[in-house]
């Protein structure tokens, strides 16, 4: 039998214990082995992310553009072999649609986004720069695990800094296999290691412990309301990606055929995992029976109420009446396929079908609840202000996401200003808000809470000023 590197450490670590167990001493502590950035324990990661993090902000910016083109390459190149994995261990979501999110890694900003701006008069001259603020904490969701890390990284490194990723227990393989891929490329082209670290075993208890290491300077969150609370009591500053329930206007004056197919492309996208993916839709009232055609003709298979109120009651668990809140999401239907659903809604739509819908009430769950299913609520409404208000309610006040399909710029006008929101989007699907068939650019942390939005290099920087007085001026 071959031992490979890590067992013949253990190996040599438990003699080495063993003979101090018999000479009645307690052996000296040593650092355990890292394998391309993965650690035993949070503390050795953080400080091996430190000692990279200075080589990292050394680089010149092409330098760092060569390690951000390694892990667009490495996750445009090994798409459906990373993309397997996550699905095969976190089964949430679409095969074909993970390969596509390491696929668009590429639209995410890297040095290109760096800038320094520069005012001077007749006292002289200031240049403002954008320092890197070191070891940066990272917290990744189950949905979206390597591209998150990816996209994450590239931010991190692109600004100078280094990165520990605490992956979410339900995604960690995946997540530390995909970090010492990174990482053993960028040591081989590069030379510097470990500019990327995790934990061997990432659990809650070491996510505790990154956000209080007194190593780590600022901390990026990615995940629900509960992951953000954590990390925020702990004082440092941090940027958090929080939950969303993106609602969509349709009124009078849409094309209809274009919303429902655009709805169907951002609702169906990884079985309805992304946070800014559409999550239900208030149509007035005058068009709503022919939006609800467009859809079947788009692609979608129409529920009826039977068939919701069956799939409801297996997506959601109820208080009972004063004994709770109201319903809760059911994790076992989050992320899974039409077919999963169907079963559940006693229908057998065609298959291939990327989408169900139906109409419900406003106060419907499947409305007021962010369930990252592919079912699309719809609710039928008098006029375009009541779809605003009802989008309104449904959003939260999360100021996530929120998408319109209308020819009123009026109606458009008014509805961006009521939600007030970090994503708007106007007749085009959630995706195009992310540079996918848009014009955004990409990142799998928006940051709403805390309101830095969609986050790129300057996000991870710290902005600092150079007085020099005298007169420079050349002009």
């Amino acid at each position: 039998m071959t031992l490979s590197p890590e067992m013949i450490a253990e190996l040599t670590q438990e003699v080495i214990s063993r003979i101090y167990a018999e000479l009645g001493q307690a052996p000296a502590r040593t650092a355990p082995p890292a394998a391309d950035g993965v650690f035993a324990t949070v503390d050795d990661a953080v400080k091996a992310a430190a000692a990279a993090q200075e080589r990292v902000a050394a680089l010149s910016l092409e330098d760092r553009g060569r390690i951000i083109a390694i892990i667009r390459r490495l996750c445009a190149g090994r798409a459906e072999e990373l993309a397997r994995m996550e699905l095969e261990e976190t089964t949430l979501g679409r095969l074909d649609h993970k390969i596509e999110k390491l696929k668009a890694i590429q639209y995410v900003l890297g040095v290109e986004a760096l800038r320094s701006e520069a005012r001077s008069d007749a006292s002289g001259l200031c240049v403002i720069e954008h320092a890197p603020w070191g070891v940066i904490g990272m917290v990744l969701p189950a949905t979206h695990s390597v591209p998150t890390m990816a996209s994450n990284a590239i931010n991190v490194l692109a600004a100078g800094n280094t990165a520990v990723f605490s992956p979410h227990p339900a995604g960690a393989k995946v997540a530390v296999y995909a970090l010492s891929l990174f990482n053993r490329e960028i040591e081989r082209e590069l030379g510097i290691a470990n500019v990327i670290t995790t934990v061997r075993e990432p659990t809650l208890r070491a996510a505790e412990e990154l956000f209080q290491h007194r190593g780590v300077a600022l901390l990026c969150v990615t995940g629900g309301p509960g992951v953000v609370k954590a990390a925020m009591k702990h004082g440092k500053r941090v940027i958090a990606a929080g939950p969303g329930n993106p609602p969509v206007v349709v009124d009078e004056t849409a094309d209809l055929d274009a919303a429902a197919k655009h709805i169907i492309i951002g609702a169906a996208f990884d079985n309805n995992l992304l946070c800014i993916g559409e999550k239900e839709v208030f149509v007035v009232a005058s068009v709503a029976d022919a939006f609800l055609a467009a859809m079947r003709r788009a692609g979608a298979f129409q529920l009826d109420a039977a068939a919701i109120e069956r799939l409801s009651n297996a997506a959601f668990r109820f208080d009972a009446p004063g004994h709770g809140c109201g319903a809760h999401v059911r994790k076992e239907l989050i992320g899974k396929d039409v077919s999963v659903l169907a079963a559940a809604a006693g229908v057998a739509p065609p298959p291939e079908t990327p989408l169900l819908y139906g109409e419900t009430q406003e106060d419907h769950p499947f409305v007021q609840e962010e369930q990252m299913m592919p079912f699309l609520p719809v609710v039928r409404v008098p006029d375009a202000d009541a779809a605003i208000r009802g989008a309104l309610k449904a959003e939260h006040g999360y100021r996530h996401t929120a998408l319109i399909h209308s020819r009123n710029v009026e109606t458009v006008t008014k509805m961006a200003r009521a939600l007030n929101t970090t994503l708007f989007v106007q007749n085009a699907p959630c995706s195009a808000a992310l540079g996918t068939g848009g014009p955004g650019y990409l990142s799998f942390s928006i940051a709403t809470p805390t309101g830095e939005g969609v986050t790129t290099p300057l996000t991870f920087t710290r902005e600092r000023q150079i007085a020099i007085g005298g007169a420079l001026r050349i002009i």
